[in-house]
C-alpha cells in the first residue's frame, strides 16, 4: 500500500486545522450557515434530514487493517455504531455532531485517511478494481495509476471550482469492475501490439437525471502521458462546461452538445500544449509510485491444496460460499475473498463497529493486513490462502458476514435514500430489505443466476438504478413514495443502461413487481442465459406485459 510522506500528512493535519477553526467560527455565529456551506463541504460534511453526514474517502478502495480499526473506531465514538459504505468506494457516518467533525478528521489524519474532496465541484475519490494486483486476468495494476491520479489531483488550484463533481475510475483487468463507462472519465490498462501498456480513455459517462455511457476519445494513450492527458479534458471541461444550469453542468452534458469528435478535438489540441512537457511522468517516479504496490513474498504452491478441497466436497454451505464469495487469484494456491454486507435483514452496506474490528482482525490473519471496498458495496480481503479459506469462513459464518450471495439476487446496490438523505424522494433501504426477503432462499437465487438489483431514492442514481439489470428509482407522487422500474441495465465492460418498463409502482406494488420479472425471465431463459442475456434476446415487451397485465 501506498504511504504518506511528509507532504500528505502536511496537507491533511492543515486541513484538520483549517477546519477546527472553521466550525468554531460556525458555531460562534461568526459564519453564517451560507457562507460556512462551501467550507464543509470541501470536507466531506453535509448536512442531511437528521444530523451531519460526513464522508471519508477510501482512495481506490484500499484500506488497511489498522485504518479499518480506526474507522470503526469513528463509528463508535461519533456515530451510532456503524458506518455506511457506498458505491464511490467511500464510508459515510450519517450521525454526526458539528462539533465533533474536527476531531473525527483530526482521528483520520493519524492513519492517512481523510474527507477531503468527497463533496462540492471537485475531483473526487478516484475509484479502482477491488481486485486490483491480484486479479488473475488483470493487464497491470491500476492502483499505480490511480495513486499518481490521488496526488495530482489533491487540492488542484485549477481545478478546486469547477462546473460540477467530476470522477475518475481505472480498470487493469479484461473484466470491469469498477463501472469505468458509468465515469466522467473511465480509464482502462490496454496492451498495444508492440507489447506497451497504454490506456483507452473515454469521457462523457454519467448517471442522474441524464445517463450516458462514457465514449472513447483516445484510444492508446501511453503511460507517461496520463496526467496531462487528464489535464487537458479537464482544461477543455472547466471552460466550457455550463455553469449557469447545474442540471446541465456535467461533462457528459459537454460532450453530447458538443459531439465526441469536435471534444476529442479540442482536448487533442489542448493535450499538444502539453505532450514532452512538465507534465509527462518520468520514469523514476513510475518506478517509485510503482514500488508501493509491489506484491508481496507469496507462498508458491503448484498443487490445488489436497485438505481445502476435501472441506468443499464435504461441507455444502462451505462449498456454496466458495463458488459465489471466493474469486480466482494470480498465484496459485491464493483466493480472493469477497464479504458480503447484504444480509438478510440489514442496510445494505453497513457494518458495524464490531464487525469492522473483526473483519481488521481477519486481514491481519489471513491477508496481510490489508482489504478492499467494492462498489457494490461489499468488502474483500485479497491475499487469502486456499488452506486458510475453511478456517476464515467459520470466523465470518460465526458473525454472520458469510452470506454467500456476491453477484446473486439479494447483493443488492442500495443508497441510503429518505431515511437519512434530504434530496431523496422515497425509502430505497426498506425497499432493499423487503426484496431481499423475498428471493432470501439460496436455493431459488442460485436457479435466478446472476442478478443486479440496484436501488436509488432519487434521481441522482448513487445507487446506480440505470445500470442495474433490475432498476428501482424512487420517484415522488403528490407526496407519495413511488418506483420506476428499468430493466436490462448493465455496468461492466459490455455495459447498458436500463429501459423504463413503464408507470411505476406504488411502496406496496414495487417487491411483486420485481418477483414478476424474475417469474417472466424464468420462464423464458434459453439453457444457459443469464437474465441479461435473456433480456437481451427478447427485449422489454415480454417483461412489460406481465408487469402490467394485472396494475
Amino acid at each position: 500500500m501506498y504511504r504518506y510522506d511528509q507532504f500528505d500528512q502536511r496537507i491533511v493535519d492543515e486541513r484538520v486545522a483549517q477546519f477546527r477553526d472553521q466550525v468554531a467560527r460556525r458555531l460562534s455565529g461568526e459564519l453564517t450557515d451560507e457562507t460556512f456551506r462551501p467550507l464543509r463541504l470541501m470536507n466531506g460534511l453535509y448536512l442531511q434530514l437528521h444530523a451531519y453526514m460526513l464522508r471519508v474517502a477510501i482512495p481506490y478502495g484500499v484500506l488497511s487493517s489498522d485504518q479499518l480499526r480506526k474507522l470503526a473506531h469513528i463509528a463508535r465514538r461519533f456515530d451510532k455504531g456503524y458506518g455506511h459504505f457506498t458505491t464511490r468506494q467511500n464510508i459515510q457516518y450519517h450521525w454526526i455532531k458539528l462539533a465533533e467533525a474536527p476531531d473525527i478528521l483530526a482521528e483520520l489524519a493519524s492513519v492517512e485517511m481523510h474527507a477531503i474532496q468527497t463533496s462540492g465541484n471537485s475531483l473526487r475519490n478516484t475509484t479502482a478494481d477491488p481486485y486490483a494486483g491480484v486479479a488473475a486476468d488483470e493487464i497491470e495494476d491500476p492502483r499505480v495509476y490511480a495513486e499518481i491520479i490521488r496526488q495530482w489531483s489533491t487540492l488542484h488550484p485549477e481545478f478546486s471550482f469547477m462546473p460540477r463533481k467530476f470522477k475518475i475510475a481505472l480498470s487493469g483487468a479484461t473484466h470491469d469492475r469498477a463501472a469505468v463507462k458509468t465515469h466522467d472519465v473511465g480509464l482502462f490498462l490496454r496492451r498495444n501490439q508492440a507489447g506497451e501498456i497504454g490506456f483507452e480513455v473515454l469521457v462523457g459517462g454519467g448517471q442522474g437525471r441524464t445517463p450516458f455511457l462514457a465514449r472513447t476519445v483516445r484510444k492508446f494513450l501511453p503511460v507517461e502521458h496520463l496526467l496531462a492527458y487528464l489535464e487537458s479534458i479537464l482544461r477543455v471541461y472547466n471552460e466550457l462546461g455550463r455553469r449557469d444550469n447545474m442540471f446541465k453542468a456535467r461533462i457528459k452534458i459537454l460532450v453530447h452538445e458538443v459531439g465526441i469528435d469536435k471534444f476529442r478535438d479540442m482536448v487533442e489540441a489542448e493535450f499538444a500544449t502539453f505532450e514532452g512537457g512538465a507534465l509527462t511522468l518520468p520514469k523514476d517516479e513510475l518506478a517509485r509510485v510503482r514500488a508501493f504496490f509491489a506484491p508481496p513474498a507469496y507462498e508458491r504452491i503448484a498443487t490445488p491444496v489436497a485438505d481445502y478441497e476435501a472441506k468443499r466436497r464435504a461441507d455444502r454451505a462451505f462449498d456454496r460460499w466458495v463458488r459465489h464469495n471466493v474469486a480466482a487469484h494470480r498465484v496459485p494456491g491464493h483466493a480472493i475473498v469477497n464479504i458480503s454486507l447484504k444480509r438478510p435483514g440489514e442496510t445494505p452496506g453497513d457494518a458495524s463497529a464490531e464487525e469492522m474490528d473483526l473483519i481488521a482482525d481477519l486481514a491481519d490473519r489471513y491477508s496481510r493486513a490489508e482489504l478492499r471496498v467494492t462498489y457494490q458495496q461489499n468488502l474483500v480481503l485479497p491475499h487469502v490462502r486456499q488452506a486458510d479459506l475453511y478456517e476464515l469462513w467459520q470466523a465470518l459464518a460465526a458473525r454472520n458476514l458469510a452470506t454467500p450471495n456476491i453477484g446473486l439476487a439479494t447483493d443488492i446496490i442500495s443508497c441510503p435514500g429518505l431515511d437519512y438523505c434530504s434530496l431523496a424522494n422515497a425509502r430505497s433501504i426498506p425497499v432493499a430489505q423487503r426484496i431481499g426477503e423475498r428471493l432470501a432462499d439460496l436455493g431459488r437465487q442460485e436457479e435466478i443466476g446472476p442478478l443486479e438489483i440496484k436501488i436509488s431514492g432519487c434521481i441522482n442514481a448513487c445507487g446506480h438504478h440505470h445500470v442495474g439489470h433490475i432498476g428501482i428509482l424512487g420517484v415522488d407522487k403528490k407526496g407519495e413514495e413511488f418506483y420506476q422500474m428499468t430493466l436490462g441495465g448493465h455496468a461492466e465492460e459490455d455495459a447498458s443502461l436500463g429501459e423504463i418498463t413503464g408507470p411505476a409502482f406504488s411502496t406496496d406494488e414495487i417487491v411483486d413487481a420485481v418477483e414478476r420479472v424474475v417469474e417472466t425471465y424464468l420462464s423464458i431463459r434459453a439453457q444457459g442465459e443469464r437474465f441479461l442475456d435473456t433480456y437481451r434476446r427478447v427485449g422489454l415487451q415480454p417483461f412489460k406485459e406481465t408487469l402490467y397485465a394485472t396494475h
